[in-house]
């Protein structure tokens, strides 16, 4: 025993025991510039020259603070370095996963499951994603060093019907005042309040490019606007109802992959009308697992519920109900917060499609009526310039019938069908935004109830599905 201390004690092990270590990362993250990092570890374990740990002193006894603030350096450094490459905590924030997972979950969530990114924003206030603590808007990260997008090997892919953590790709330009709200329905939604003026007052009726263009100056004008990087997007959670190559449809609120339905998940939950004879006991919505967020209105007798289907069955079984009504849009009811938000795509979130959910390397027909769908992807996600002139569609100042995915993309959607802002919203998730899979739940604690009786240990330490 005395033995193998002395040689784990040894400088030349812990030299050689680091550098094993390091070379493995580097072949990980295939980028071999970071060999020179090799000196400055045989310079800690061998030569000494430098103290790179200047904070402290090599010889003699330190201040009990700066023993603290050496332990704190080493403990920041160190979660930075798994929370980048191994893992991170996830709060589920809303109740849009419901009731698969339920608002205040906490996640493990691995980044080794798809391949953790390298960071494309590395100079960072450590543990914030966008802003620094106590502040609006002040930027928690620098733009001096931008990186392209890259990701490591992981143990495997995004598979059809995962939970996965992305950045939020709507997220790019942000409202400060209403960061809850999505800047582009909140530029439409003015867009269509000065439509509506327009037709109150009888004023002739714009374009609606035109609106859309008069809503976005007049936020960009009345509100402080922030930019953000991909990776310093805010984190959303959902799931992949789509993988690359797929085809999309919502029917009647089902959804169908390439004609096929999707597999029965047992947390799916829809909104539905709820009429009794007498109100219902507050007991019963608890004994239910109704929390308040699953009550979007409520009167005597007349409430909306958004319910699953095993809910739904345990509600009808009830002496003072006396009706379910589900809550649905038919098919054809163009709604314009829905995308691609363009009233030749008469779509809804309950009939949504069909919609074909790019590849890398696949190649489309592009036409102006297939544009609205893909014009997003091709000058945002994929950087190109895009303009229509005359009827003719020209990418980077050529004309083009055709077009060539650089990345894949996915369809994402919440579990809580009707209380959720998805893909059905905002489109596609290109393969860049992908941050993890959620492992296990390893907290949970209810938003309606006070500490200890708000932990719900029946979920702790659950596997996600």
């Amino acid at each position: 025993m005395k033995n193998i201390l002395v040689i784990l004690q040894n400088k030349y092990f812990k030299f050689g025991f680091a550098s094993v270590l390091y070379l493995l990362f580097v072949i990980w993250l295939k980028n071999y510039w970071y060999l020179f990092g090799l000196p400055v570890i045989f310079d800690i374990y061998i030569t000494k020259k430098v103290n790179w740990t200047f904070w402290k002193k090599r010889e003699g006894k330190n201040s009990t603070f700066i023993e603290w603030l050496d332990a704190l350096i080493f403990a920041v450094i160190a979660v930075t370095l798994i929370n980048i490459f191994l893992f991170q905590n996830y709060k589920i924030p809303t109740g849009s996963m419901e009731k698969s997972l339920m608002i205040g979950d906490h996640l493990y969530v691995s980044k080794v499951a798809f391949g953790p990114r390298v960071p494309q924003t590395p100079l960072s206030f450590p543990f914030a994603q966008h802003t620094l603590p106590l502040t609006t808007k002040t930027k928690s990260y620098l733009e001096w060093i931008k990186l392209d997008y890259k990701r490591l090997k992981g143990l495997g892919k995004v598979e059809r019907d995962d939970v996965v953590v992305f950045n939020f790709p709507a997220g790019d330009t942000v409202v400060v005042q209403m960061q809850a709200q999505d800047y582009y329905g909140i530029v439409r939604g003015y867009a269509e309040q000065f439509r509506q003026a327009d037709l109150q007052n009888g004023a002739p009726i714009k374009s609606e490019e035109a609106y859309y263009n008069t809503g976005r100056q007049y936020v960009w004008n009345n509100f402080d606007i922030v930019v953000r990087p991909v990776d310093r997007r805010d984190n959303y959670i959902k799931r992949c109802v789509a993988i690359p190559g797929d085809s999309l449809e919502v029917r009647d609120r089902k959804v169908y992959i390439n004609g096929k339905p999707q597999k029965e998940i047992e947390g799916i939950q829809y909104k539905y009308r709820v009429k009794t004879t007498q109100p219902f006991n507050p007991k019963t919505f608890e004994k239910l697992d109704i929390a308040n967020n699953d009550i979007k209105g409520a009167s005597s007798t007349d409430y909306l519920l958004l319910l699953t289907d095993e809910k739904v069955k345990q509600i009808k079984e009830f002496s003072n109900v006396i009706g379910i009504q589900p809550i649905e849009k038919e098919k054809g009811a163009y709604a314009n917060y829905i995308f691609p938000h363009n009233p030749n795509f008469a779509w809804n979130e309950d009939n949504f499609g069909p919609l074909y959910i790019p590849k890398k390397g696949v190649t489309i027909d592009l036409t102006t009526d297939n544009l609205p769908l893909y014009e997003r992807i091709i000058d945002q996600y994929e950087s190109n310039s895009l303009e229509v002139k005359d009827g003719k569609i020209f990418i980077n100042g050529e004309e083009a019938s055709t077009y060539t995915f650089k990345m894949d993309y996915y369809f994402m959607m919440g579990d809580n069908r009707h209380d959720s802002a998805d893909s059905r919203f905002w489109g596609f998730v290109p393969e860049d935004h992908i941050v993890g899979k959620p492992k296990f739940i390893w907290l949970s604690l209810h938003p309606d109830k006070s500490f200890p009786k708000n932990i719900r240990l029946r979920r702790m330490f659950i596997g996600v599905e």
